[in-house]
């Protein structure tokens, strides 16, 4: 059987590595990430699809009752379409796979560079750049659905990328101001 952990390459948004966030208030806070996956990487996707299979095939067997379900919601999600309310994706998911993954407040990820050491300054992890990412898909049985969930692990930047956020460069807001620039 296929092993339902894997490390995959790409680009983060929604990055929340260091601080737990909760999309909705009041919402259990986690750490997360959405991985983008560029669709022409044909061996990570070959790996994501064996490492949902492989979670699916555990599902029957230990949390769905030996049953499959009808309906299995997946966690790989096509960036050329619409999310699950109809909206289409950002511009940056073009051409890419899309996974979110997701770790509880008691399991925070470590986060490396590329010399796999500890990256201290915060602000080196920002929606934009590129990493390795490990995930694991599970099974999951919640309010009458059945589906595969990605677990986040530690996190590898290894290139930074432009911001996915906007506006995070000072520089580029503001010019020096002079004293007598000031009206007051």
């Amino acid at each position: 059987m296929a092993d339902t952990r894997i490390v995959v390459r790409g680009r983060l948004s929604y990055v929340h590595l260091f601080k737990p966030h909760a999309a909705v208030q009041g919402q259990e806070e986690k750490y997360s990430t959405t991985i983008l996956i560029d669709k022409r990487d044909t061996k990570t996707k070959v790996k994501i699809d064996a490492a949902i299979k492989a979670a699916e095939e555990y599902g029957i067997s230990d949390r769905w009752g030996g049953v499959r379900p009808v309906k299995i919601n997946s966690p790989l999600k096509d960036g050329d379409g619409t999310k699950e309310d109809g909206t289409p994706y950002g511009d940056e998911c073009k051409g890419c796979w899309v996974i979110n993954a997701s770790a509880k407040v008691d399991y925070p990820p470590q986060v490396v560079n590329a010399k796999v050491e500890p990256i201290m300054d915060q602000s080196e992890i920002y929606s934009g750049i590129y990493a390795n990412v490990s995930i694991n898909f599970y099974p999951y049985a919640y309010m009458n659905k059945r589906g595969i969930g990605v677990g986040l692990g530690n996190v590898q930047k290894i290139k930074d990328g432009e911001s996915l956020a906007g506006g995070r460069n000072a520089q580029q807001d503001f010019q020096v101001v002079q004293d007598d620039d000031m009206p007051w």
